[in-house]
């Protein structure tokens, strides 16, 4: 047997397959800027699915195939195991980024007998962001603390922008939040805040609306849920 020229080989086998890989990355880089210029690409991988790379484009998962021809969005199940596969992805990301927030950043509604915790992006105005936070004490009564980062929904340096610094610059940001999501009116204030980070901080996990909820998991559901029905999923 010749044990150098089988290393010869299996060295040279790698080598193609790791160009064959760099490759392909290439023209999936390519169709991506070509479809979004500008936009940022934050990880190119290859996807269970064979032949596919799986892309995280500003907040986004999509999948393109080797050659770059082809791209679609959704969702790539585990036909075998029944699981989605591409939310599996989104909640480990999900949770990465909000351990980097911490809660001397978010405005905190804390459960006296704390049995669960989410993470609520929020907005002054939306219906539903205020029908949850009338909702508080249940939710605190449940054992769940709410941990609020504000997401003001008219993007950076809006009017909305602004009425969140202000309630994060008040002397009570709780009352001064709740004083805000009953429409009430709140005095203006600047100083140093999260507000801008949060916001973006959003858009890289890609949330869209709110209120959207983020369990510890880091599993996200949109909307209102109701107390009783949240503690059903927490559990």
């Amino acid at each position: 047997m010749n044990v150098p020229k089988l290393l010869a080989m299996g060295l040279s086998f790698s080598c193609a397959s790791t160009f064959a890989a760099e490759a392909a990355e290439d023209k999936v880089r390519a169709a991506l800027t070509a479809l979004s210029p500008g936009s940022k690409i934050e990880s190119i991988r290859p996807a269970p699915m064979p032949g596919v790379y799986e892309a995280v484009i500003e907040g986004t998962d999509v999948y393109v195939s080797a050659d770059g021809k082809f791209l679609y969005t959704g969702a790539l199940w585990d036909v075998k195991a029944a699981r989605n596969l591409t939310e599996d992805n989104r909640s480990v990301r999900r949770s990465k980024e909000l351990a980097t927030f911490g809660s001397e950043q978010r405005i905190v509604f804390a459960a006296e007998k704390p049995q669960h915790k989410i993470t609520v992006f929020t907005d002054l105005d939306c219906g539903y962001c205020r029908k949850l936070h009338e909702s508080m004490s249940a939710y605190n009564d449940a054992g769940i603390s709410v941990e609020y980062i504000l997401f003001p929904r008219g993007g950076l340096d809006s009017p909305s922008f602004n009425a969140a610094v202000s309630v994060w610059c008040a002397d009570d940001r709780r009352q001064s939040l709740t004083l805000a999501k009953r429409g009430e009116r709140i005095e203006d204030r600047v100083c140093p805040s999260p507000i801008r980070a949060g916001f973006e901080l959003g858009r890289r996990i890609g949330i869209t609306s709110t209120p959207t909820i983020i369990t510890e998991k880091g599993t996200q559901l949109l909307g209102f849920v109701p107390p009783e029905q949240l503690l059903v999923q927490l559990k």
